[in-house]
């Protein structure tokens, strides 16, 4: 059996929701996924001898994709059988995710030839078949049988890959992005697992810490917050993300808090307030909507003060390295002029060498004598000297 589905929407607007980032597509799959009830999602990047991508492989142990759906699932743009579904998902009642129909459409910005190939579950009997689409025609699908396979599940194979797909071959920056994105929900549903290029997806991995907070705004009102710190710096500044009731994320934005500390941060603000707020558009608004300000201005002050007493842990467990390994030249207790003096003139060298810290002790200590001696007062010229 072969079948044409026609999206019923104008092709420019489907067309601009295919031009998300490799990154932003990889995630939309994978919320497909754990939205049809999947326990494992693997991502994998197909890779020719010389290294060029080849494809892109999204694949999951899910309930697949209804059959008797697929008109709602891919003709119709704007709504999605998700809002009807009670907001969880049929089996394991997990939070959904998706709600409007579009994160399929992302696929291809992946690569202009996108195969859905799906194994339901049909009254007790597999039923396999492929969904396929083209980016220059991303108007229709085109569905056809295939032979069962062995348990329910989809493999989203996506060939004809951009070039911008190359972005995929960092592992350890998708991984930890993928944390980032996905930190709470995992957390939420230990049993899910999610893997890309064979590593695991974990926040538990990536971060280097977690640390709790309630944030409580002016007028009373009350969220969690989780700041996690990751191993590695992503570019750009720290990022405060809302979070409905149950850590999805509805709206994200730039902190406007710097760290001051070689790494990353998200801060993620969680509470049921945040899904009424997204409902009224209110989030997207940040600074203009006085709620939404409020609650940013209470989690910057918390994150000013975190911050501030990691920098000063940072700055002890540092200088408690340097004198146990006899580099830093003065005691722990001295208060002198001197060594007030020094500490400015090493923060001024830290702040121009990278990988200061992770120098050897030689290095280090003889940095230190150069800084040492050129703080030395220097000898007054004598009589008849020039």
């Amino acid at each position: 059996m072969t079948k044409d589905i026609y999206v019923q929407a104008r092709a420019d607007h489907v067309a601009s929701l295919s031009s998300a980032s490799p990154l932003s597509a990889v995630e939309e799959l994978v919320w497909n996924a754990l939205d049809a009830d999947a326990r494992e999602v693997k991502v994998d990047v197909v890779q020719n001898p010389l290294g060029g991508v080849e494809a892109v492989r999204v694949s999951d142990d899910g309930t697949g994709i209804d059959i008797l759906r697929l008109e709602e699932t891919f003709g119709s743009l704007g709504g999605s059988w998700k809002m009807a579904g009670g907001g969880t998902t049929p089996t394991a009642h997990r939070r959904l995710h998706g709600r409007h129909g579009r994160g399929r459409f992302k696929a291809f910005a992946l690569g202009s030839h996108v195969e859905w190939r799906t194994t339901m579950n049909a009254g007790g009997e597999l039923l396999s078949y492929t969904i396929s689409g083209d980016a220059d025609n991303p108007g229709v699908f085109h569905l056809e049988n295939a032979s069962a396979g062995p348990a329910t599940g989809t493999e989203v194979y996506v060939t004809g890959v951009r070039a911008t797909v190359d972005v995929l071959t960092n592992a350890e920056h998708v991984v930890q992005t993928l944390a980032s994105k996905f930190a709470l929900y995992l957390k939420a549903y230990p049993g899910v697992r999610v893997w890309f290029c064979g590593i695991p997806v974990s926040p538990v991995v990536v971060q280097r810490v977690s640390t709790p907070y309630t944030v409580r705004t002016e007028s009373g009102d009350e969220a969690k917050l989780e700041v996690i710190e990751w191993r590695r710096k992503f570019s750009g500044k720290g990022r405060i993300v809302f979070c409905g009731r149950d850590g999805f994320t509805l709206h994200e934005r730039p902190s406007g808090v710097r760290s001051g500390l070689p790494f990353s941060y998200t801060a993620y603000l969680v509470g049921a307030r945040f899904d009424e707020l997204a409902a009224e558009n209110a989030l997207v608004m940040d600074e203009l909507h006085p709620e939404v300000r409020a609650w940013l201005d209470a989690v910057r002050r918390i994150l000013k003060e975190h911050f501030r007493q990691r920098a000063e842990s940072a700055a002890a467990e540092r200088l408690a390295k340097w004198i146990a390994e006899k580099s830093y030249p003065f005691a722990a207790d001295d208060a002198s002029p001197e060594r007030a003096r020094f500490d400015e003139g090493v923060a001024e060298m830290r702040s121009h060498l990278d990988g200061f810290d992770a120098l050897p002790p030689s290095e280090r200590t003889y940095l230190f004598g150069l800084l040492l001696k050129s703080m030395a007062p220097q000898p007054k010229a004598g009589k008849g000297e020039a």
